[in-house]
């Protein structure tokens, strides 16, 4: 005879994607801080508009692209690294009129991300 047993078989140990999704300051409490390039990260919502499909496009080609929630509450989450800066840019242009459109520098809200360091970064582009 089987034992009843209501619970799901789940592995011992996350998964890489689980490791990825965790958040940045979570995951450093629980493993221990490690060393990550300055990144400049884009969360923006669906937008309408003829453009919104070259958004993805090149939020698709960032260094870490993640999709989160369903419906109105969809997010897309770019992350570019400062040799990006070019892409950080064109996506900055399409998405960054939305006052639903978050600029999180290191994975974080800090003060005056659109307004300073969003120039800073676009001064790396080579004319």
């Amino acid at each position: 005879m089987e034992p009843f047993w209501p619970y799901a078989e789940l592995p011992e140990q996350p998964t890489d994607d689980e490791l990825a999704a965790l958040d940045p300051d979570l995951h450093d409490a629980l493993f221990g801080a490690r060393p990550r390039p300055f990144s400049i990260t884009l969360v923006f919502p669906e937008l309408d508009g003829p453009t919104f499909g070259r958004a993805l496009e090149l939020a698709r080609q960032s260094a870490e692209f993640r999709e989160t929630g369903s419906g109105a509450a969809r997010r897309y989450r770019a992350r570019f690294l400062s040799s990006d800066a070019l892409r950080l840019r064109d996506l900055f242009q399409i998405v960054g009129p939305s006052d639903d459109t978050e600029v999180l520098i290191d994975d974080r809200p800090v003060p005056y991300a659109r307004e300073l360091w969003l120039p800073l970064v676009w001064l790396l582009i080579a004319r």
